[in-house]
């Protein structure tokens, strides 16, 4: 734990010591590759943007920081990919994990359990800083995205995401009384496109990207999960995309210092 860590953030920290994103999806035991592997499919399976938007491999050499790098799954492409990659989370459980995944592919990376509130970094010193599924979960977002404004280089790029409150899955987790996955978490914030921009604002330029369309679930059961893969999914995306595209679930900001 960074001696700087905000007190607010304690809570963050032990939940999140207790939870891992996508851990109902696999039967493998915690650690072990067939774990991993199931992570990462899922993960890019409903993520199946993330490739096509972030180019994981278009990185060699480059010092890469992902901020809340959970299990690593993220890490692991950027360093396939020839990056010089650092991962940060505030959960001890979570850097434990990364560090099983990137050895058992023979990869390495500095990996440090720390608070994106207070990187433990010099000024300057990141060409990319990747902070995906962080800024929501955080006690101070502000803070949190000035630090990594702080550690990037001039002209460096950072890409962060946030849930979009005028979202396709905001709303139906309200029609259909279904919480969101991690609702219980002691923060979970959404925004708009508009309140997120002002968010970014200290950077030279933005580009915001709505994403996340709906894709079959494996999480949920009964007739509530029937109707939302058989019927939902399919007719939600035969929609034309331009009139849906402000609606997605994930806001994913693009900005360059």
């Amino acid at each position: 734990m960074s001696p700087h860590s905000s007190p607010a953030n304690a809570a963050v920290r032990a939940y999140w010591n207790q939870h891992i994103h996508d851990l109902e999806i696999t039967k493998h035991p915690v650690g072990s590759p067939g774990f991993f592997a199931d992570l990462d499919e899922y993960h890019f399976e409903k993520l199946h943007h993330l490739p096509r938007l972030i180019r994981f491999g278009d990185h060699r050499g480059r010092a890469v920081l992902d901020v809340g790098c959970g299990a690593g799954t993220d890490l692991v492409r950027f360093a396939r990919g020839g990056a010089i990659v650092t991962g940060v989370d505030l959960s001890a459980s979570a850097i434990a994990l990364a560090r099983q995944n990137l050895a058992q592919q023979g990869l390495s990376a500095d990996l440090r359990e720390a608070d994106g509130e207070h990187l433990p970094f010099g000024d300057a010193t990141f060409d990319l800083v990747y902070a995906h599924g962080v800024v929501q979960y955080t006690s101070d977002p502000a803070r949190l995205i000035r630090e990594c404004h702080r550690v990037l280089k001039p002209g460096g790029e950072a890409v962060f995401q946030v849930y979009n409150r005028i979202s396709w899955l905001n709303a139906l987790s309200k029609l259909m009384k279904v919480p969101l996955e991690h609702e219980d978490a002691p923060v979970l914030r959404k925004y708009s496109a508009g309140e997120f921009r002002a968010l970014l604002r200290d950077f030279r330029e933005v580009r915001i990207v709505e994403e996340r369309f709906p894709v079959k679930s494996r999480l949920h059961g009964g007739w509530k999960g029937l109707a939302f893969n058989t019927f939902f999914v399919g007719t939600f995306n035969a929609l034309p995309r331009r009139l849906v595209r402000r609606f997605g679930w994930h806001l994913l900001g693009f900005c360059r210092k």
